[in-house]
């Protein structure tokens, strides 16, 4: 019988670290300044590549990319042929299609980073992190409201560190934003308004009626996941997904982990009392074109309540007096407004360029110490957690949240036919006053799919 006990990857790690405390090894002997040993690297799989999934493997190629899937293989060899040269190891990974197959074969995994389609987010998230692996899942975290709740939870449970791929809150605008507010630049925030030039894929269509050949190089089935069945069609993928209610969450998906993030952050909002929503026609499978949805989010001891009002399609709020004329509102993708009772504060998409306004106000602030931690990036930060134990700030606790309210809003669109402005019970997860709209809270997954 051998002396020699197999060890863990997590334990030798665990192991090492505990020796290091007791050990001082001359940075040479480890290779130089900068250099770490690849013992210290996390062994990542990477769901989805193609797309935000390209940005998303270069966020993190400071560790082992281990493996990467995507049902397309188009897509990994786009992304090879792009990054392939500058990220050696992308080419020796070895390559999967379905990420249950990857996630079964590739023991070494630690964490994985997921970069699909919204469809897919939880179910990719949810097998992975009750395997022990640490998850990174693009915005919006979740399809539905219901799958946003329960990822929360299992993240609790599990205890792997999480983050959300919305990377305006790892920057340096959105600590302004927070630490002007809380210092009173402009007062008691009682009203924001939020914008986008979303979308920017088809909404407001019918589905086609024409049904072409499976592309040898997808596999379609998996592609689908938890979603009804359907032929495949281009409409659908590579890129015009968002539109639809089987696949994307529509503009407040795509950007209102943006956009919505800074006041839900500075303000400390949390879950809505009421939504209400306003459209143009409503097709019976995809987001209109164009929308307005309406929050209002109750007192707490420390701020009033806040109505939050969201455009989309270009759509706008009624311009401040306070902009001196000629200048932008936000910027070429959208932009925040906030209204207190001593003033307005104004940003861009991403916590871009936050300005008291006008420029003259701005100009005669005195801003306050930085008190809020900053951020390397939202995938080092993620990174950095995993190896310190410590929480990322857009983990599924926060992100989970935040996801809950962006969608509620999808919740009253579709049930806007219901003419009611929604009261939610974020406790009992339900509308109170519109059972018709309870239904769209999660979707029925497909058979052989669950959460």
């Amino acid at each position: 019988m051998s002396d020699h006990l197999p060890i863990s990857r997590r334990k030798f790690l665990g192991a090492a670290a505990t020796a290091a405390a007791f050990t001082i090894v001359p940075r040479h002997v480890l290779g130089g300044p900068g250099y770490t040993p690849p013992s210290d690297k996390l062994n990542i799989g990477c769901v989805g590549v193609g797309g935000k999934g390209q940005s998303d493997i270069q966020g993190v190629s400071t560790e082992n990319i281990v493996a990467l899937c995507d049902v397309d293989d188009d897509q990994i060899a786009a992304t090879l042929k792009a990054d392939g040269e500058k990220t050696p190891q992308l080419l020796k990974a070895p390559k999967y299609r379905d990420f249950r197959v990857m996630l079964e074969k590739e023991k070494s995994i630690d964490a994985i980073t997921v970069s699909t389609p919204d469809h897919t987010h939880a179910v990719i998230a949810m097998t992975a992190m009750r395997m022990g692996k640490h998850v990174f899942v693009q915005k919006p975290l979740t399809h539905t409201v219901y799958e946003a709740r329960m990822l929360a939870k299992a993240a609790r449970e599990t205890g792997v560190v999480t983050q959300m791929g919305n990377q305006g809150h790892a920057s340096e605008g959105a600590r302004l934003i927070n630490e002007w507010i809380a210092d009173g630049a402009i007062g008691a925030v009682s009203e924001v308004y939020a914008w986008t030039n979303r979308p920017v894929w088809p909404q407001g269509i019918e589905r086609p009626e024409a049904i072409p050949s499976v592309p040898p190089t997808l596999d379609w089935d998996v592609w689908l996941g938890p979603s009804p069945w359907r032929p495949y069609h281009p409409a659908y993928h590579p890129f015009a997904w968002r539109g639809w209610y089987d696949f994307g969450t529509g503009t407040i998906g795509d950007m209102g982990a943006h956009l919505i993030d800074q006041p839900f952050w500075a303000l400390g909002l949390g879950a809505p009392a009421e939504v209400e929503a306003s459209s143009t026609e409503l097709p019976k499978e995809t987001y209109p074109r164009s929308c307005v949805l309406r929050y209002l989010f109750p007192a707490t001891g420390a701020r009033p309540a806040v109505r939050l009002t969201w455009f989309d399609s270009g759509l706008k709020p009624p311009r401040p007096e306070e902009l001196e004329p000629g200048r932008k509102m936000g910027d070429w993708n959208g932009g925040v407004l906030y209204c207190g009772t001593k003033g307005k504060l104004m940003h861009g998409t991403y916590a871009e360029n936050p300005r008291l306004i006008p420029e003259t106000r701005m100009q005669e602030y005195k801003r306050p110490a930085k008190t809020i931690p900053r951020s390397p990036g939202i995938h080092e930060e993620w990174i950095a957690a995993i190896k310190t134990g410590k929480k990322s700030t857009t983990d599924f606790s926060y992100a989970g949240a935040l996801t809950e309210t962006m969608l509620l809003g999808n919740v009253a669109l579709r049930a806007a036919g219901e003419n009611v402005i929604l009261r939610w019970d974020s406790a009992a997860m339900r509308f109170t006053n519109c059972e018709a709209a309870n239904q769209y809270l999660r979707m029925p997954y497909r058979e052989g799919w669950s959460l």
